[in-house]
């Protein structure tokens, strides 16, 4: 089994430091989630991930050789970005045909055929510039480069941006047929939480530069849990648990509590409670106050 590890990364933009400290182990052959608020680092960590910036500390390895700057490594990742085709980057001259070439020319692996066939599925014109591609095109285009790199480890940053419902749906079955078929590891960072839950083996939270919780996702559902009732009733119930967040609404009280694998909350205390979704997790575990 493959692994691509983080041990003790760091990035710092002069006086900035975005992120900090961070370890990080992704096993081949499963689709991570990597979810947290702007700002929180994620695509400056799909960025030193893939190469496409360098780190300010600690080192990056793939089955062992470094990741920086090393072609051979290289060649098993791919990073496809969101697109912005300003005039400054000159990317929106680009037609979808040479900018796809371009892609084709850096990923060793590139399925030509593959690449034919999504121009097909989401009905791009080749010819057409970048500049006069919509969000959701350019999303589409970034979808493309992705599948098509067939790279080993692949990440994709915010690849569902400006996608209808339907579009959406269709990149969930594509990446799904995708990895059945090939078993690759691809990481997802997306704000659109709740759509994509049932895609992540495992869910990586960051949040201020760091790892706040790496665990499979459905395992971490199955241990979260919503309560509420009266607070005096809420406080017994959930003492001696991991508690997330609360909210004090007069006498009533409601906590997100993360418990112990096999554990139960315990019985006698007149409260309700209720399963979470991934989305009100997050909220809970990242919101400020």
């Amino acid at each position: 089994m493959s692994q691509l590890v983080c041990k003790n990364l760091k990035k710092s933009y002069g006086d900035k430091t975005v992120i900090e400290n961070l370890n990080l182990t992704l096993e081949s052959g499963k689709i991570y989630g990597l979810i947290g608020r702007n700002g929180a680092g994620k695509t400056t960590l799909l960025s030193m991930l893939s190469n496409h910036a360098p780190s300010s500390g600690g080192e990056i390895t793939l089955d062992g050789e470094r990741v920086w700057e090393n072609p051979k490594v290289l060649s098993r990742i791919c990073f496809a970005r969101e697109l912005n085709p300003n005039n400054e980057n000159g990317l929106g001259s680009y037609s979808v045909k040479a900018y796809l070439r371009a892609a084709e020319a850096f990923l060793p692996h590139w399925d030509a055929e593959m690449a034919k066939r999504l121009l097909e599925t989401f009905r791009l014109e080749e010819k057409t510039k970048l500049s006069k591609l919509s969000k959701g095109m350019l999303s589409m285009v970034t979808i493309i480069v992705a599948l098509a790199s067939k790279a080993e480890f692949t990440f994709l940053d915010e690849p569902v941006a400006g996608l209808d419902v339907v579009a959406r749906d269709q990149f969930y079955r594509l990446l799904l047929e995708e990895y059945t078929e090939s078993g690759r590891t691809f990481v997802i960072s997306t704000h659109i939480i709740e759509e994509a839950a049932d895609l992540m083996e495992e869910v990586i939270i960051l949040n201020g530069g760091k790892i706040l919780l790496q665990e499979n996702t459905q395992s971490l559902l199955d241990r979260a849990v919503y309560v509420t009732g009266l607070a005096s009733e809420v406080k017994e119930a959930v003492a001696g648990t991991t508690v997330c967040h609360i909210e004090n609404m007069g006498r009533s009280k409601a906590a997100v509590v993360l418990l112990e694998e096999g554990r139960e909350l315990k019985s006698g205390f007149d409260v309700t409670v209720q399963p979470m979704t991934l989305e009100k997790l997050f909220i809970a575990l990242c919101r400020e106050v």
